[in-house]
């Protein structure tokens, strides 16, 4: 189950990564983003909900996903509760990414492909995570005490 686990975070905080640097880039070289399945990309990705200050919203992305990527690698390497921070992460990635989609469906009435492909990794990150306390639970619950 661990090694999964680890493998799904991995993937997915590879995955996410990309994504998030991919919409970074777009914005700093203020060029125009093509959405293959939604059309509304520049909307949502030129909105006043793009910024958290003066920081883009895909640079903070970035910087989760490289986050959920480093302590999944060093809990393969060093030690199991760095994996722990990874999993607690992920609840922000999961109520943050609910807001944004929120914000695309109901106020700017656009959808961003890559915001949604991000969404949908930090929900599956985020029902990971759940999946991961339910094992830990039923193996303490399993555990006999000396």
């Amino acid at each position: 189950m661990k090694k999964r686990t680890f493998f799904l975070f991995g993937v997915l905080g590879i995955a996410g990564f990309a994504d998030a640097l991919y919409l970074t880039v777009n914005h700093y070289a203020a060029a125009s983003l093509s959405c293959s399945i939604f059309s509304g990309c520049d909307k949502v990705t030129s909105s006043i909900y793009s910024m958290w200050g003066n920081v883009p919203v895909a640079v903070v992305g970035a910087v989760y996903y490289a986050l959920i990527l480093f302590l999944t690698v060093l809990a393969m390497w060093k030690d199991t509760k760095y994996f722990l921070f990874a999993v607690g992460a992920t609840m922000f990635g999961f109520f943050a990414s609910l807001w944004f989609v929120y914000l695309q469906f109901f106020v700017l009435n656009a959808l961003c492909t890559y915001c949604l492909i991000s969404a949908a990794i930090s929900f599956v990150l985020f029902g990971a995570s759940m999946f991961f306390f339910l094992e830990k639970k039923k193996e303490k619950k399993g555990r006999v005490a000396p």
